[in-house]
C-alpha cells in the first residue's frame, strides 16, 4: 500500500521537475535543440480467487452473454471448470469466461491480471487474461450463468 502511494506522489513530483527543466535545457543547448520525451501509463488490474462456495456442488446452465463485460463491475473470479473461470459480478450475475485453445483454468489459482482497453471493457475475441507465470490466454467468449433448479 505504501509503494502505490509514494508512486502516486513521485508521478506528479516528476513532471513538475520535468516542466522546470525543459525550458531551462532548451536555453543552455546550442541551437535550442530538445530531446522529446513520452511518458506512457499502463494500467493492470488484477482480479482476486475465491473459494468454491457451498459444498454441495452447484449445477449451472450456461446462456447467451454480451461479448463484453464493464471491468469495474468485476469483482472476483473461481473455477469452476476445465478451460473456463467463472467472473463474479458486482451485481450477482455468475458470467464464464471460456479460454481458447490449449489454456487451461488450473493456472489461475491465485487470480489473474487484465489489462483493459481504452473503453474500460472486457471483451471475448480481443482480450487476454494472465496468470503470474507470465501465460496469457484469449477469452473465447462469455456464458451466463444461472442455477439448474
Amino acid at each position: 500500500m505504501a509503494a502505490t502511494s509514494r508512486s502516486s506522489i513521485m508521478a506528479p513530483s516528476f513532471l513538475l521537475i520535468l516542466s522546470t527543466l525543459v525550458p531551462a535545457m532548451m536555453a543552455i543547448m546550442p541551437g535550442g535543440v530538445v530531446q522529446r520525451w513520452t511518458i506512457h501509463e499502463r494500467v493492470v488490474i488484477r482480479v482476486p480467487r475465491t473459494e468454491a462456495g457451498p459444498a454441495s456442488p452447484v449445477r449451472w446452465r450456461e446462456r447467451k452473454a454480451p461479448r463484453c463485460l464493464k471491468l469495474t463491475e468485476v469483482s472476483a473470479a473461481t473455477i469452476a471448470a476445465p478451460a473456463s473461470v467463472d467472473l463474479l459480478m458486482s451485481d450477482g450475475r455468475r458470467i464464464r469466461a471460456r479460454l481458447e485453445g490449449e489454456c487451461r483454468s488450473a493456472g489461475f489459482y491465485s487470480g489473474f491480471y487484465v489489462r483493459p482497453g481504452s473503453d474500460g471493457m472486457l471483451c471475448a475475441d480481443r482480450d487476454v487474461i494472465r496468470i503470474r507465470s507470465g501465460a496469457a490466454c484469449a477469452i473465447d467468449r462469455f456464458r451466463l450463468l444461472t442455477q439448474r433448479r
